[in-house]
């Protein structure tokens, strides 16, 4: 358990000293959804009926950015070799770097989503379900992407094939996601939706870490 809480330490202070990708992170969330309004034009009512869907897909390609950082820059300085050496099992170590990049990548947008909120002319009950169900749902994203991550550290540029790889795993995370903030089938639909994010999630949180460990050991041999 202390190396586990030794490796989310170490993530959290290494991404909170740079200062600034966390705050890349949320420009660029609130960049992609602020530039969606110029594109549909004045029209509040049609902006606020997708905007669920605009902030899901920001808070996505906003949780993309971080993909490289979670496993390559510990490959090039010899950390992720003394990890496999360790005591601790890889699992675990994976385990502690996905809650380190939600607490660094999905968090932090999710606290910026108010702003996004106003842009998009959401009310306040989308919104608190928009919060909701990305507390639900980004779980589920960082658990992929560090999957994604765990296949590609061995590659070179690995960092541009990840997303790729892990778009499809998000799909079902995004339509869920919108439809438990704008049901098309009234509250229960909502409910249900939000239950399989909770599902998704936590089948995610529980298979990725072993998934990701044996994609780094087949890398690394």
């Amino acid at each position: 358990m202390s190396g586990f809480l030794g490796v989310l330490r170490r993530d959290l202070r290494l991404s909170l000293s740079g200062g600034g990708e966390v705050l890349t992170l949320v420009l660029f969330f609130i960049i992609v959804g602020a530039i969606v309004p110029f594109a549909i034009g004045p029209d509040r009512a049609l902006l606020a009926s997708i905007a669920p869907g605009i902030i899901w897909i920001a808070a996505f390609l906003a949780m993309l950015l971080g993909l490289d950082r979670l496993f390559r820059p510990d490959r090039d300085d010899g950390t992720l070799a003394l990890y496999r050496m360790a005591d601790m099992s890889m699992a675990s170590v994976v385990a502690a770097k996905v809650i380190a990049h939600w607490l660094t990548a999905a968090l932090p947008l999710i606290l910026a989503s108010p702003f996004l909120a106003m842009i998009l002319a959401m009310d306040g009950p989308t919104f608190w379900r928009t919060v909701l169900s990305l507390l639900l749902g980004t779980p589920a994203l960082a658990a992929f992407g560090a999957f994604g991550a765990a296949i590609t550290v061995a590659i070179r540029r690995g960092g541009l094939l990840a997303p790729i790889l892990i778009a499809p795993l998000c799909v079902p995370v995004l339509i869920f996601g919108v439809g438990a903030i704008a049901p098309l089938g009234g509250p229960d639909q909502a409910s249900s939706a939000m239950l399989f994010l909770a599902a998704l999630s936590l089948m995610a949180l529980a298979l990725s870490p072993f998934a990701a460990a044996l994609a780094i050991d087949w890398g690394e041999e």
